[in-house]
């Protein structure tokens, strides 16, 4: 033969496909392994033992904070200690004095009060200017958790901090983006919406599709649409009502598809239409936007970018059906406003398909 074999048989695809599988479940469980020893970890020293340092040691104990090192908590003045006792270093001397004694890597700054002397601030950048990493607690829990915890920040943090930022660019990429993928993502469903469409004609009378203004982009509102999944009236008085896990109000046919998320899939229309991104914070309704944002710091901060069919806070947290629970979701949505990239986005909607297969969030 003059040119050589091109195509493998189908012993050397198979015997590649085995040693790849083996190869990434080895690397994988050396990279676990690896973040297993102390020799290997990122000795960290918090600064604080108050009610943000707590929240670490909560972290901690939760196994969220993989490859570190909490060496312990640094007590500065305060008169209360809500982390355990023997978690408290009682160390004496200037910080820079304690970072090297302990090999400390990372400080995380936990402190409340910082005016007054309350932060050692001279102490602190000659740490940083010897190499030593130090964070807010913000920048800490972003790293570690992939949120903003509410209770960390403030407007001031938020305006001089990287990200929060929005750009021609960033819009134009988002937007081919959005139009490449919904466009797939309508032609491979399509079937699957026509059945969907029928099912629901034969259960109940009533429209096809639910439609609602919901709150987009800057305040904007929009008419969002979905397939019915409830009876014509769910709302009989009016009054917006929270969903609930199994809501008496949703039909058979109802229920299945929010359990597979097939509900969502007319609102290809409104990213096409541009109201919608792929992937951003999902919109609320006007009625209950006034009320979160009245009890919620920064909620308006999410409508800085367009609403999405699925988000961070989506794929991290379950179905939100309450003002604490719109709480934590925002610090999720916040961490997306700040962060949010192509990369990012590609990488929410592959866990969204997870979501999807398993079923979680689902009301």
């Amino acid at each position: 033969m003059v040119l050589p074999e091109v195509f493998a048989s189908d012993g050397e695809l198979i015997s590649a496909l085995t040693i790849s599988i083996l190869s990434i479940i080895l690397i994988r469980l050396l990279f676990i392994e690896w973040g297993k020893v102390d020799l290997f970890k990122k000795r960290v020293l918090v600064l604080g033992t108050g009610s943000r340092a707590a929240k670490i040691d909560e972290l901690a104990s939760l196994g969220q904070a993989q490859g570190l090192d909490i060496v312990g908590y640094l007590p500065m003045g305060s008169l209360h200690s809500y982390v355990p006792h023997e978690r408290v270093l009682a160390e004496s001397g200037s910080i820079g004095e304690v970072v090297d004694k302990l090999a400390i890597d990372e400080i995380v700054v936990a402190i409340r009060e910082r005016r007054g002397g309350g932060l050692p601030v001279s102490e602190l950048l000659e740490c940083k200017l010897r190499g030593v990493s130090v964070l807010d607690l913000p920048a800490f829990f972003e790293r570690q958790t992939g949120i903003l915890p509410l209770e960390a920040i403030n407007a001031s943090w938020m305006i001089f901090s990287d990200g929060f930022s929005q750009g021609v660019t960033r819009d134009l990429v988002k937007r081919l983006f959005d139009i490449l993928v919904s466009g797939i993502f309508l032609l491979l469903t399509l079937p699957l919406m026509l059945l969907t469409g029928l099912l629901i004609r034969l259960e109940s009378k009533g429209p096809l599709f639910y439609t609602q203004v919901r709150v987009g982009q800057y305040g904007k509102h929009f008419t969002i649409y979905k397939f019915r999944s409830m009876f014509t009236d769910a709302e009989k008085d009016g009054r917006p009502v929270w969903a609930a896990e199994n809501d008496d109000r949703t039909t058979r046919v109802g229920r299945l598809i929010r359990r597979l998320r097939i509900d969502e899939l007319p609102q290809t229309i409104n990213v096409f239409l541009g109201h919608m991104s792929f992937v951003g914070p999902r919109p609320e309704r006007p009625f209950f936007v006034e009320e979160l944002a009245a009890q919620i710091p920064f909620f308006h901060a999410r409508h800085s970018v367009k609403p999405g069919i699925t988000g961070w806070a989506q794929v991290r947290f379950s179905y939100g059906a309450s003002v604490e629970d719109a709480m934590s979701k925002l610090q999720y949505d916040l961490y997306y406003v700040k962060n949010h990239s192509l990369f990012l986005d590609l990488m929410i909607l592959l866990q969204t398909a997870q979501v999807v297969v398993l079923g979680k969030g689902v009301r």
